[in-house]
């Protein structure tokens, strides 16, 4: 089972993924959010048997695959081939920044190209959700804190964080630079989060192809890393870094325009489609 929100009209189901069927599951849960994972949401799923509910034949596209994190903690630099693009050292600690909760937006929704752009581009990245109150983990305990994998495009006006000063936060904030999902898979149907095969291509060519394999930093030594100085709650995201091939790091540099189409895929968890569109 995999969940997911699908657009209907002018409301969000939220979903589940079942042998290639949608199912509504709107009448056991009212969303994906922090309250699901703080209570008993996933174990209210856990072998719940999704024939009794309506299918869902059509939609309009995927909503953000969780709704409403306290915060979305990103790993920067943690691909030994993305550092050496980068021109940076290999990190002795995890880099870590924060993107804006109203920057998410759903697999299949535009990316805005703002009037303040300059440089926009690209970054897929598996991303984690927290499914407990997690304080001072270890990394023998840390896993236990995810409650499911999912896409993430890091979205980055490298204008705007490289050379407005300040933090990165600036270029990766925008409304809409924060595709997630479609799908959100429970950690359990993961049999190895490090070892997924990721690509990402711009109008059909491929940019980036990397595995989880190459993390500088592995999930359990990340989660315990930040939990030692915040206190993640149920619902937060946190995404782990990107491969080489981001259009910075190319020779000449290659940013998105509007009308480009940005497809991203991570073994087992789906692809995402976005065009991006002047505005916002």
């Amino acid at each position: 089972m995999k969940l997911c929100r699908l657009r209907k009209g002018a409301k969000v189901l939220p979903g589940a993924l079942v042998d290639d069927v949608h199912y509504d599951l709107s009448s056991v849960v009212p969303d994906f959010d922090a309250d699901f994972f703080a209570g008993d949401g996933l174990d209210r799923l856990t072998g719940f048997d999704l024939s009794a509910l309506p299918e869902v034949a059509d939609h309009e596209g995927f909503a953000p695959a969780i709704s409403g994190p306290s915060k979305i903690v990103c790993v920067g630099l943690n691909y030994f081939d993305h550092a050496k693009e980068a021109g940076m050292e290999i990190p002795e600690e995890p880099v870590i920044f924060l993107k804006a909760p109203s920057s998410l937006s759903g697999a299949t929704d535009p990316i805005p190209y703002p009037p303040t752009a300059r440089m926009l581009d690209w970054e897929v990245e598996l991303a984690l959700v927290i499914g407990r109150r997690t304080k001072y983990a270890t990394a023998d305990t840390a896993i236990g804190s995810v409650a499911g994998y999912m896409i993430l495009n890091d979205v980055s006006d490298r204008h705007w964080q490289l050379k407005r000063s300040g933090q990165w936060t600036k270029g990766k904030s925008h409304d809409g630079f924060t595709p997630i999902g479609p799908y959100l898979a429970l950690a359990h149907t993961v049999a190895d989060p490090h070892g997924l095969s990721m690509e990402l291509k711009v109008n059909a060519t491929t940019m980036q192809k990397g595995s989880t394999s190459d993390f500088i930093f592995d999930i359990p030594t990340v989660i315990a890393h930040v939990s030692e100085f915040m206190t993640l709650e149920p619902g937060d995201i946190i995404t782990t870094g990107t491969p080489a091939g981001v259009g910075f790091g190319m020779d000449p540099q290659v940013f998105l325009k509007p009308g480009d189409l940005v497809e991203v895929t991570i073994a087992g968890l789906g692809t995402q489609r976005q065009t991006v569109v002047a505005g916002g």
